[in-house]
């Protein structure tokens, strides 16, 4: 199951998987995010929040995480791993060779810091 909250008024959205992915987990979150782009035109941040990576139940959910990754990467400002997972580090590494938006890694108790950091971004936008 993929727990996801978006705060509309700042435009964050947080993804918290509990277990291993499905399909049916990003099928939910494009539920969920997708009518607010639509409206808003982006996301100010993303934050994926998990003590260790849960993995994918199946291909499917793989093959879904990995089109969920290419239909909005372009549509959100930061991107925020919190977790204690090696993924965080490789995430922040290799992903800006493949999202536009800009990644930063977390420790797992610093989502606090994390959603700080992507707030910063609107307050630099809007100083400009």
């Amino acid at each position: 199951m993929l727990s996801i909250t978006l705060d509309k008024e700042k435009a964050i959205v947080t993804l918290e998987p509990e277990g291993a992915l499905s399909e049916a987990d990003f099928d939910t979150a494009v539920r969920v995010i997708d009518p607010f782009i639509e409206t808003h035109g982006r996301l100010t941040g993303l934050i994926i929040a998990t003590e260790a990576f849960p993995g994918w139940k199946d291909f499917a959910a793989l093959s879904e995480h990995l089109r969920f990754i290419r239909n909005h990467h372009k549509k959100v400002k930061r991107l925020a791993f919190v977790t204690d997972s090696s993924i965080g580090d490789i995430a922040e590494k290799i992903g800006s060779h493949f999202v536009d938006a800009e990644i930063k890694h977390f420790p797992y108790d610093q989502r606090s810091e994390a959603r700080a950091w992507i707030l910063e971004a609107e307050k630099s936008k809007k100083r400009s």
